[in-house]
Parts: structure tokens; sequence; C-alpha cells
């Protein structure tokens, strides 16, 4: 048997080395992936709206009866107090007369001003007849009856005489506007201490029965509202915290749930998606000099605090993916991939609360790929 010759030996090692990188190539290999650790922090889960400040005791002024008011003097910010006079009233003005119903008044004043010159006559009549009858009844020469006839009379005559005169009075007001025109029949005070927030009519003029004049209120008391999402109003209760941010002023506000609405109403988003939203009211918690210069309607971002929890076992959001019974994870064990499933609590756009399953200090998969399945090499860059 001969030798194999230099030559063959060479060719022989190279042939080798290419099977073995052949077979190495076609080997799997590790998966690089992005990894986090487990940990335990702060987690808190809140819901944002933008909302806007109101007054909590909020009052508009309105005409109690037709009649003309007389020019409002007083501007949006002005102070009063409980008292203070804010608007005065007049009675109404008469409409201006057409020549046919002018004549038709002044004759309606003709006749009355003849009616009550009858009328008189016949009161002083009636009354010196009563007077004759008096004195007659003293002698004996007139009987009770006859006096108490007489006593009749007069009454009857004296009061047509005060209705003659009050037909007179309403005959002239038709004619010349009514006397009452100029003069101040009612005013309207402040009904608390606070603000004008808004003038609705500023000008002199006839207005009607509830016709809104003006709005007062403390701007002292503000509480904030806010319209949420009608599934995450569910989630809200009072007494809740709430913060107050972008308010434009540095210092975050705080303020606490006082009242969820349990109507909710249809909204129609910028994007044109129809919501259903609800009312949360929030009182602030905030000393008054912390945000002074805030006032009624003004915008701020109110975030609802829903979860807060100092010591939560969390992990990033991405880690996670959906099973049919819930949540899984990959955690990586010698540098192996293992699927595990988890219960999963509050989630942020972030963060993920993780009740069981876990420990702190394990390492998990973020966005975990197609690629990665139970028992896949993996490798990280740490």
């Amino acid at each position: 048997m001969t030798q194999p010759t230099r030559k063959q030996l060479v060719l022989i090692a190279a042939a080798t080395l290419i099977i073995i990188a052949l077979i190495y190539a076609f080997l799997p290999g590790a998966e690089r992936v992005e990894v986090a650790t487990v940990t335990s922090a702060p987690l808190q889960v809140t819901v944002e709206e933008e909302g806007e400040t109101h007054v909590q005791e909020h009052y508009l002024i309105t005409a109690p009866v037709a009649a003309w008011l007389r020019r409002v003097t007083l501007d949006p910010g002005d102070a009063v107090s409980a008292g203070d006079l804010l608007v005065e009233l007049e009675s109404p003005r008469s409409a201006m007369l057409d020549p046919r119903t002018e004549t038709e008044a002044e004759a309606r004043v003709e006749v009355a001003e003849a009616s009550l010159q009858q009328a008189e006559a016949l009161a002083e009549q009636a009354i010196r007849e009563r007077e004759r009858v008096e004195r007659l009844a003293k002698a004996g020469s007139a009987t009770p009856q006859q006096l108490e006839q007489a006593r009749a009379e007069e009454a009857r005559a004296v009061a047509a005489r005060q209705v003659a005169r009050g037909e007179l009075t309403a005959a002239r007001a038709g004619l010349e506007g009514g006397s009452g025109a100029g003069r101040v029949t009612q005013r309207l005070t402040a009904p608390a201490e606070g603000r004008i927030l808004a003038i609705h009519r500023r000008s002199a003029g006839h207005i009607n029965p509830g016709e809104p004049i003006l709005e007062l209120g403390d701007t002292d008391l503000l509480e904030v509202r806010a319209e949420v999402l009608s599934r995450d109003a569910v989630r809200i209760r009072p007494g809740m915290r709430v913060f107050l941010d972008q308010w434009g002023g540095e210092e975050q506000l705080q303020a606490t749930v006082t009242r969820v609405e349990r109507q909710a109403r249809e909204v129609v988003s910028a994007l044109g998606v129809e919501e259903r939203r609800v009312q949360v009211v929030a009182s602030l918690d905030s000393p008054p000099e912390a945000w002074q210069n805030l006032g009624s309607g003004y915008r701020v971002l109110a975030r609802f605090v829903i979860y807060d929890d100092e010591d939560a076992l969390q992990i990033p959001t991405g880690a996670l993916f959906r099973i049919e019974e819930g949540w899984a994870v990959y955690v990586v064990e010698d540098d192996r991939a293992a699927y595990r499933e988890v219960e999963a609590g509050y989630q942020t756009g972030l963060m993920a609360q993780i009740l069981e399953g876990l420990s702190e200090g394990e390492v998990v998969i973020v966005h975990p790929d197609a690629a990665i399945e139970d028992g896949v090499q993996v490798t990280t860059d740490w």
C-alpha cells in the first residue's frame, strides 16, 4: 500500500476544512435580542384629558319682569360684595302712537275727564244729602232707614268718583307713555361676593323676563371639569387625586375628584370618530396663592391618578405578548429564551405591572420577533 503524497495530504486537509465550514454555516446561530431586567419601582397609572376651570358657585342675573334696563356700568373682572347694586330697572316704555291711535287716546282722555266731572258732582251731591239727612235724623224728622239709604248713596257716589279718576289716569298714561317712565322700579343686587364673569346685556333698553344680563361668581372657589371617555370614567372615583399641568404656571396643581356624572354624551372627535364622554369634576386642593391668576374657563391638562404604587414589580410593556389565557413573556435562562406565562396588572404606555410569574432581577426579552421560540439560543449586548 502506497503512502499518500504531500500534495494529496494538503488536498484532504483543505476538503476537511471546507466541509467543517459548510456544516458550521448551516448550524442555527444565537439570535440577538433586546432585553430588560424585572425591577421594583414606583408605578403610577393616570388618565389624561384636557379640562377647564369653573367657579363652584355660579350666578346668572336675569330680568325678573319686562322692564327698561338702565345701562350696566360694571365690567368683567370687577369685584363685588353681597348686596352691591348690579342692575337698575325702570318701568317699561310705551310704544309710540300713530296718528289714529293718538286721536283715539285723546278722545278717551276727554271722555274720562267728562266722566270724572260728572262723578265728582254726584259724589258732592251725595255727601251734602247725607249731611242733610243726618241733621234731620238728629232732630227726629228723618227715620233711620232714610239715614242708612243716604249713607249708601254717598258710598256708591264716592266709589264711582274713584273709578272715574282711575280711568282718567289710565287714559292719560296711554296718551303720554305712563307716569312711571324714568323712575327706578327695581334694583338687582349681588347674591354673593365674587367677580363679574360676563356681561350679556350692557346697553339700556327694553328687556324681557328671563333675559340674561350678567354672570357672577367667586373666582377664589374654582373647580376643574373634564370630559373623559366612558371606559375611563368607570375607573374614576370621588376622592381620587388629580394633577393639573399646562395651566400657565410653573407649579403643578393638585385637586381631588368630587363628582363623576352618570350621563354620557356623544362627542365627535377632531378625527371624526364618535365618542361617549362623561364629565368629571374635581376641586382644587392647592392654596389659592399658587393659582391666584387662574380664572373661570381657563384650560388645564388634568391627570387622574387611577393607580399608584411605590414598589410595583414591572417590566417594559413591549416584553408582553398576548396568548389565549392572558399574557406571556420570554425569559433569558442560560443564554436561551424560556417561554413563561405571567399575570399582568396595570399598564402604562411604557411599563406593565407583573402580579405573578416573574421575580425581581430576572431578564426578559423586549419586542420578541417570530424567530424567538422556547429554547432558542439568544445573545444580548450585555
